[in-house]
């Protein structure tokens, strides 16, 4: 069973590490079998032929060098608590929210060379409560199940609309705020819902430690929905984004091995 948290992971036992490393390798090419090949020891390999290397033998990193430097390996560093769990989170624990641009980039397209914009189509967000039109990528299916969230959460009592509209976007091209760093967004596999009930550690100010208190209004009906069709959610990060939710099969599937 694989773990993302076990005492050989941690540790770095030479027995467990390469273990876990095969059984996440294998992961990724599960979640992505329209670009994934195979594993081939350290390397996952691509069905064009290309090899990213899972682990750049750096070693554990700081923080904000894993998220601005990563490898495949750092983007499983912690585990993603699936279903009512997980809040608030602890310092500086934001499962799904290290991404490695290479391997996104080579999937989706790098939006700042305008090649993500040709795989956009039309989902109708809460059909029968506005119909809005969004934007998602159709590559992985990305837009199939933003429609069938979309389909779902339509059928919610009315007191869980205002946290769904109007929705704050979908594909976008920019940075994260605060960062170089490219956004979901700008892959077309996020959405923000409505900001009206929503909490972002961006717009908080730290408390007299220099933490982030944490804070969320959306309700857990709405989280369990996304994360049913592969979409992990920003309120389960210590950095905090509650609007925001992104398409990744892969992180969700390292928490339902650990089960």
């Amino acid at each position: 069973m694989l773990s993302c948290s076990s005492a050989g992971a941690q540790t770095g036992s030479p027995a467990a590490a390469p273990d876990r490393n095969q059984q996440l390798l294998a992961l990724l090419v599960q979640s992505y079998p329209d670009f994934l090949d195979r594993a081939d020891g350290n390397e996952l390999v691509w069905k064009d032929g290309t090899r990213m290397a899972f682990d750049d033998g750096k070693g554990a990193k700081e923080f904000e060098a894993m998220l601005d430097d990563p490898d495949l390996e750092d983007m499983f560093s912690t585990p993603y608590p699936q279903g009512r769990s997980g809040t608030p989170p602890g310092f500086n624990i934001d499962p799904g929210r290290v991404r490695v641009a290479a391997f996104f980039n080579k999937m989706y397209g790098d939006c700042a060379k305008g090649e993500v914009t040709g795989n956009l189509v039309d989902v109708v967000w809460l059909p029968s409560k506005g119909a809005e039109k969004l934007k998602a990528s159709r590559v992985n299916g990305v837009a199939e199940q933003l429609q069938a969230v979309s389909d779902e959460l339509d059928k919610l009592p009315e007191e869980f609309t205002k946290y769904l509209k109007p929705s704050a976007g979908t594909y976008n091209c920019r940075p994260i705020a605060g960062t170089k760093r490219v956004s979901a967004h700008g892959h077309g596999i996020a959405i923000d819902i409505s900001t009206e009930y929503s909490d972002y550690w961006y717009w908080t100010k730290p408390d007299a430690d220099g933490r982030y208190p944490y804070k969320n209004r959306v309700p857990w009906e709405i989280v369990e929905i996304f994360e049913k069709h592969g979409f992990v959610w920003g309120g389960k990060w210590y950095h905090y984004d509650t609007m925001h939710f992104e398409f990744r099969p892969e992180i969700l599937g390292a928490t339902a091995a650990t089960k």
